[in-house]
């Protein structure tokens, strides 16, 4: 560009121009432009990190931990507001334990009648007083752990002071152990709830992130009697890093829960150290029967039952009834129709939950008495769907152990281990050399039509390679949303393209001199410059001015639009300036036929490259998966949220709870 720009100069104090010297002097502020637009875009004051911006980071992330905690405790208790107040006691455990009350409650109702004798601190204030703040939660399967970690972390953000650390529930089957727990801290904020990687980093070093750690027991696999493993691999790393967690000259807070089985196993190896452990007891026959008779439509018909559990409090059904995942499932499953006095006829605990979870689709499936709407979807279809889901999860953390989120762009190995990826190959094939019929509407036909089936094959060679086996989402894109990884990558990207965009036309623009084409280098050389230094700053001023802290909380409808956007936004920008270098400078060099094919072939090749790519794969994911998932895949699973089968996790869905996974996985539609 300064090539060309120099000669036209050199042109002008001979005392002329000619058009394409004009455009050559003319491209040097025109890239010019390109290149500091980018480089000011990527010089963009950044404001600090100090102590009070922090702060106030802290309290917009409060704001949105609290928007994500409270949709999550509606969907765990079944779209319902009635809660269970859980009961839980302290427990001792051998070698360094933290000081902590003996007992402790979920909530005290201020509003409730009367004085409240009892004198058992609530969850956030039992939390408070743990001295030092590092609290165990565990219990039996469905007793609770995930609700009172939920209603911890909403406690502490409504009572939260300025300066106080913003407590955030991170599910621990996604953990790579590789990572200590401040970079599993920043891969969570950034990932998960959509933050710029530098504010995160800002956070978690500031100490304004209180880590709740749900899930220990669901980083490993159970053993084949179901037992959980005592050498326990991945738990026992993780744990190793919490132990490793400090604060000052103390061991860092921190909240983990996990079942009451796989701690016990990991206490002789890796006991979390300087904690308090607490245990959640079972639901007292009182409060169950008062959740029962608040959650039935019809007591005549719940009568037997509820007399039968009010005459004996201690017998079977009362005892496998005294979890809040098991009343909410007989709950739902009995609370417009059926008999709840066929649950007397069980004599098991195993029995029980085989009975409930084999009624409980068909009972979320239904609708609702006197709904003149038939049902969206059928008992069948949402059970063979959820088990294919549930089958997909078995395994797919890597190494083979099981995980728990539901990634959209994620689940393409369902379709089969090649299917999506050759046929993303072929569509990326067909899609770019669709331009291949014009090439013979141009003087030059033999000519371009190799140029374009050569760049048609290299593409869908990258579009194959992309999606390689090993790869479990697509090119490790975790629906970040708008403000997500690509940030990073963008930060770099305009200024490698404005320096190869300005190095590409000073070649170009250098071989076509020598070769007798001096004005023609001219023009070719300026147009690659600017273009490519205007495309640059565009993309990366488009990036740039997205930095910043989210404004709502995320989830998988909001996130997967955002990426789609996104992907269209980046891939139209890359295509449109990559076109436009390209087929300008062959329009110049041969003519304008030439140009229009080359240059159009390039923007679909570019644009298929970069920001289409995902939206492309989960497409062609949804048409080879007809069969084995709805093609409205996303409002199937949106419905499944509503519905109580499945819940939020961040841009990802879960299971409603692990138990209903588990069983769905093993109990395909017969």
């Amino acid at each position: 560009m300064l090539a060309s720009a120099a000669y036209a100069v050199a042109q002008l104090a001979r005392g002329g121009l000619d058009p394409a010297d004009t455009a050559g002097l003319l491209g040097l502020p025109l890239g010019s432009a390109g290149l500091v637009a980018a480089v000011a875009a990527l010089r963009r004051p950044w404001q600090g990190t100090d102590a009070d911006l922090v702060r106030q980071w802290a309290a917009t992330l409060a704001v949105l931990v609290q928007q994500n905690e409270q949709e999550l405790r509606l969907q765990l208790l079944g779209r319902d507001t009635r809660r269970i107040d859980l009961r839980y006691t302290l427990r001792t455990v051998p070698g360094r334990a933290a000081e902590a009350p003996v007992a402790g409650r979920t909530f005290r109702d201020a509003g409730a009648p009367g004085a409240d004798p009892d004198p058992a601190p609530d969850i956030a204030g039992f939390f408070r007083t743990t001295r030092p703040g590092r609290l165990v939660i565990a219990g039996a399967p469905g007793s609770g752990k995930t609700v009172l970690a939920s209603e911890l972390v909403l406690a502490l953000v409504a009572e939260r002071a300025d300066g106080d650390p913003v407590p955030v529930r991170i599910p621990m089957a996604q953990w790579d152990t590789s990572h200590t727990l401040p970079e599993l801290l920043v891969d969570h904020l950034t990932e998960r709830l959509d933050w710029p990687r530098e504010m995160a980093q800002a956070l978690v070093a500031h100490g304004m992130v209180l880590p709740v750690l749900d899930g220990l027991d669901e980083m490993d696999p159970l053993r084949a009697d179901g037992s959980p493993d005592p050498e326990a691999r991945r738990a026992r790393a993780a744990v190793r890093h919490l132990n490793a967690h400090q604060r000052g000259l103390h061991a860092g807070p921190l909240v983990l829960t996990s079942r009451i089985a796989h701690y016990e196993a990991l206490l002789a190896h890796e006991p979390l150290l300087d904690s308090a452990l607490v245990v959640i007891s079972p639901v007292a026959s009182a409060p169950a029967l008062t959740y029962l008779r608040e959650r039935c439509h019809d007591p005549a018909r719940w009568r037997p039952l509820l007399d039968h559990l009010a005459a004996h409090p201690s017998g079977v059904l009362a005892q496998a009834l005294s979890t809040p995942w098991r009343l909410g499932l007989t709950a739902t499953v009995y609370r417009y129709r059926g008999d709840p006095a066929d649950l007397l006829a069980l004599q098991d605990t195993a029995a029980l939950d085989r009975h409930l979870l084999a009624r409980y689709i068909p009972a979320v499936v239904a609708p609702a008495a006197g709904d003149p709407d038939p049902p969206r979807y059928s008992p069948d279809q949402v059970h063979r769907w959820l088990h294919r889901l549930a089958r997909h999860l078995a395994g797919t953390g890597g190494s083979g152990y099981p995980t728990t989120d539901i990634s959209v762009h994620g689940l393409w190995p369902l379709a089969g281990p090649r299917r999506v990826r050759v046929a993303d190959a072929l569509l990326t094939f067909c899609l770019i050399s669709a331009v291949l019929p014009g090439a013979w509407l141009t003087p030059r036909p033999g000519a371009v039509a190799s140029g374009v089936v050569a760049l048609a094959g290299a593409c869908s060679l990258a579009a194959a390679l992309a999606i390689s086996p090993s790869r479990l989402d697509w090119q490790k894109r975790h629906v970040p949303g708008l403000r997500g990884r690509f940030v990073v990558g963008l930060v770099v990207n305009p200024v490698l393209a404005t320096v190869v965009g300005i190095a590409t036309g000073l070649a170009l623009g250098a071989a076509l001199a020598a070769a007798g084409h001096t004005s023609a280098g001219l023009v070719a050389g300026t147009v690659v410059s600017w273009v490519s230094g205007l495309g640059a700053g565009f993309r990366f001023s488009m990036a740039a001015g997205l930095r910043g802290a989210p404004t709502t909380a995320v989830s998988p409808p909001v996130a997967l639009r955002d990426d789609t956007v996104y992907g269209l936004v980046y891939a139209v920008s890359t295509g449109l300036f990559g076109g436009l270098a390209v087929g300008s400078t062959v329009a110049l060099l041969l003519d304008p036929a030439t140009g229009l094919v080359i240059g159009t072939a390039t923007a679909i090749a570019s644009g298929q490259a970069s920001g289409l790519s995902a939206a492309r794969r989960y497409l062609v994911f949804l048409l080879c998966s007809r069969r084995r998932l709805p093609f409205r895949l996303g409002h199937f699973l949106d419905w499944s949220c509503s519905a109580g089968l499945m819940r939020y996790s961040g841009p990802a869905y879960q299971f409603r709870h692990a138990e209903l996974q588990h069983w769905l996985a093993a109990h395909p539609v017969q």
